[in-house]
């Protein structure tokens, strides 16, 4: 930087800001795709889903931190600054390739996609595995119906 202004100043915290944030975010991501693996790896295995307690987690942080990096960070928005101060862009885009926050941003919203398919499916296969569940109780319950009603026609 040729000169010191306060100008310059907030447009590298606002780079270097985002960069955490990113960071902050892709340690999020990678612990949910370390809840998720178990239950893959008991999908791969062919065992369902029985830990759904698991699954809500792994859904409740992908949802924090899509509306986290949504409503407000704004990682992908110019800075606010900028607008008024064109003059500053050439620095700001600097930082920006410097620090890959576009790339980041990317990734990190090609992986939060992942794991909101990733839930999807895993709450689909826990769906199935429920109303299969209750089908089978329904067919217990005729039959003990039947059964009850053979018995009281052959007893009279």
């Amino acid at each position: 930087m040729r000169h010191f202004s306060v100008d310059y100043i907030q447009v590298v915290a606002d780079a270097l800001a985002k960069s955490v944030v990113l960071e902050h975010y892709e340690a999020g991501v990678a612990a949910a795709f370390d809840l998720i693996e178990p239950l893959a790896v008991d999908l791969n295995k062919g065992r369902g889903t029985r830990q759904s307690s698991d699954l809500l987690r792994y859904i409740g942080i992908t949802l924090l931190i899509q509306q986290r990096m949504v409503g407000r960070v704004e990682v992908a928005e110019k800075a606010d600054l900028l607008w008024d101060q064109p003059d500053l862009e050439r620095l700001y885009i600097r930082l920006q390739n410097e620090y890959e926050l576009k790339e980041r941003h990317l990734a990190l919203e090609r992986k939060l996609s992942l794991t909101a398919q990733n839930a999807e499916t895993l709450l689909d296969i826990l769906r199935n595995e429920r109303s299969h569940r209750v089908e089978w109780y329904i067919v217990i319950l005729i039959i003990l119906e039947i059964l009850l009603t053979l018995y009281q026609m052959f007893v009279r």
